[in-house]
Formats: C-alpha cells, structure tokens, sequence
C-alpha cells in the first residue's frame, strides 16, 4: 500500500496495490494490519455507501463533533470525485485550509481524513458511488457543516458552483467564519 502525505498534517493518501491479468485486477482496499505498520488509524466501527445520479452533486462540508468525531477512510468504486478536507482544529497552523484530491474506480486511492477536518466531496461524472469508513457510528445531534462555497475557503471542487446539486441541509449550511470548532490542536478533541 501506498501512503502519500498532504499539506495538511493528517490527511493522507492511502492507494493499494493492485494485481492484474487478463480477467481484472484484484486488490485487498482495507487491512488493519497494512494501516497499523503504516502509523494510520484502523479501527473503524461503519461502513457507508453513498450514490450520487448526475455530475456536480456536492455532498459537505461535514464533521461530527466529540464525543462523536469521526475519522473517514473515503473511497470512490464508480466513476469519480473530488475530496476535500478542511482543517478545523483550532491552534492548527493550517486552520481553514483544505487539500483536494481526485479519486476514482480507476485510480483505487483513498482519502483519510482524520477528526478534526471538515470532509466534502464534488461528484466529477454521473452515477458516482463513494464507499468510506468511519471511526464512530453516526449521530445527527452531533453533525456540524460548513457551506461547500464559502468564499473563505474559496475551494476548487472541479464543478460549476453555479450549477451543484445539494440537499437542502448542506445548501443551509454556514460559514467558516461563525463556525465554533470543537477540535483543538493541542489538546486532540475538545470537550
């Protein structure tokens, strides 16, 4: 497995080897003792599977707070997106900045984003689906979101922000600027 590192302190790009011959390839996407020799996370307790119909779905930006953060291994088995985590952890030097990355059913990568990052995603083709990994189970009175579009942020999702599909919660969602971080560099998890 391959690891590369991002601008934020963290986030990490996770690509398996895969294995190919006239019938495919074969590719073993997840194992604990592979994340563990290489110093990541791996103990996840979900799995989610998400489909999206037409290019330009945005879905984010979301986190969940303590005592319910989640760390996402994010993954895309059909056609493609791109991820985006923002930091939130406040004292980070990198606090609001954001790292994009391209994933795909061609590319097999995937996209940790550990807890303390906003996580979001930009659908690049029609009939998306995103398979990802979550370190806590999920729970709505803990959800908290940013705008995919705050000017802020100023993120490039690879869409025409003008023309996205959101869900009306994410389309209600508020600005980095009045967003109270529960997450704190120092300290890992506020409370």
């Amino acid at each position: 497995m391959k690891v590369e590192e991002t601008k934020l302190q963290g986030v990490v790009i996770v690509t398996p080897q895969r294995f190919g011959d006239n019938r495919g390839f074969f590719s073993e996407t997840f194992s604990t003792r592979a994340m563990e020799a290489a110093g990541l996370p791996s103990l996840f307790v979900q799995d989610n599977l998400s489909r999206s119909a037409v290019k330009g779905t945005v879905r984010g930006l979301h986190c969940q707070a303590p005592p319910h953060a989640q760390a996402k291994l994010v993954r895309c088995l059909k056609g493609a997106i791109m991820d985006v985590a923002v930091d939130v952890r406040a004292g980070s030097e990198t606090y609001g900045e954001w790292v994009g990355v391209e994933l795909s059913d061609d590319n097999g990568a995937a996209l940790l984003v550990p807890q303390g990052f906003l996580h979001g995603f930009a659908t690049l083709t029609d009939d998306v689906d995103v398979f990802y990994k979550c370190s806590d189970h999920y729970a709505p009175d803990t959800e908290m979101s940013v705008r995919f579009d705050d000017p802020d942020l100023a993120i490039d999702w690879g869409v025409d922000p003008a023309t996205v599909t959101l869900s009306e919660k994410d389309a209600q969602a508020g600005s980095l600027a009045a967003f109270e971080t529960p997450f704190d560099m120092n300290e890992g998890l506020a409370t």
